[in-house]
């Protein structure tokens, strides 16, 4: 009796089996046939030859996508149907014809940036470089005293290239060297300048400039300088550029009054009126800022 029972039992639960196996069955049938119904229906996919095959809620997808993107979306779809637990995507896309592959267009060559422009260089005054300026003041051999500053202005303005690197008007600075009165008997007078400053654009700069030496000689010794009196006399009045003397006051200064006047009496001192245009020569370059733009 018992074995009876045992069989029915287990007869009864293999035919309850067999709903379940054919409801899985069923679902992957419907499963298959959504997603190939969905792929052939989407523009995207549409032209793809694919095959899908499921077991137990996974999808296998096979054949040729037309594309990337339609392999992509491909598997989305089936991740995306009711039921699928799960995609093995084994689809494939064509390599592209030497007639497609040469009409896609290279990619651009990634665009370096551009160095930043170098600094602009300072502006060199070089040495050598004439300084055309009238004095503020009157100089002399007689009243001018040997370490007295004097003021200065320029009066032509300095090109560096064709660009102006001094402006005229830049206030100047300047140093008498040497001061001395001449003697009415015998002695020499002399008076010997240099610059020491400028100042350009609100901002002061050192510079180095050779000295105007002018020197008158007492009674019996007198040069041509001193004989020769007005223009001659101021056209000889001398700039040491480097160390050696030069015409640095030129003659219509002379003209003024005779700096160097020199007459057989012999009192006549070396004068420099003011706004006198006086010519220095840098002995050393001068190093200004880039100009602005």
């Amino acid at each position: 009796m018992y074995w009876k029972e045992a069989t029915t039992i287990l007869f009864i639960g293999a035919f309850s089996l067999i709903p379940a196996a054919c409801s899985k069955h069923s679902n992957d049938e419907a499963i298959v046939q959504d997603v190939q119904s969905k792929i052939a229906a989407d523009p995207a996919t549409k032209d793809s030859a694919i095959t899908a095959t499921a077991k137990d809620g996974q999808v296998t997808l096979k054949g040729t996508a037309k594309d990337a993107a339609a392999k992509q979306r491909i598997e989305q779809i089936a991740h995306q149907e009711s039921g699928v637990t799960g995609v093995d995507d084994e689809t494939t896309v064509p390599a592209p014809s030497p007639e497609q592959a040469a009409s896609v267009p290279a990619p651009a060559p990634e665009q370096q940036p551009e160095p930043p422009p170098p600094p602009p260089k300072p502006v060199v005054v070089p040495s050598g470089t004439e300084l055309l300026v009238t004095v503020d003041q009157a100089l002399s051999s007689k009243t001018s005293k040997s370490g007295q500053p004097f003021m200065a202005t320029l009066a032509r303005p300095v090109t560096i290239q064709g660009k102006t690197a001094i402006p005229k008007g830049s206030s100047v600075t300047g140093t008498v060297i040497t001061a001395k009165e001449k003697g009415k008997i015998k002695g020499e007078g002399q008076l010997v300048l240099a610059l020491t400053n400028i100042t350009i654009h609100g901002k002061d700069y050192p510079i180095q400039t050779g000295t105007l030496d002018s020197t008158v000689k007492g009674k019996g010794k007198r040069t041509a300088a001193t004989t020769g009196g007005g223009a001659a006399g101021g056209a000889l009045i001398g700039g040491l550029a480097g160390g050696g003397k030069g015409a640095g006051i030129g003659a219509a200064v002379g003209a003024v009054g005779g700096l160097v006047g020199g007459t057989m009496t012999g009192n006549k001192q070396i004068e420099i009126p003011a706004e006198s245009p006086l010519t220095f020569t840098l002995a050393k370059s001068i190093k200004l800022p880039p100009p602005a733009e």
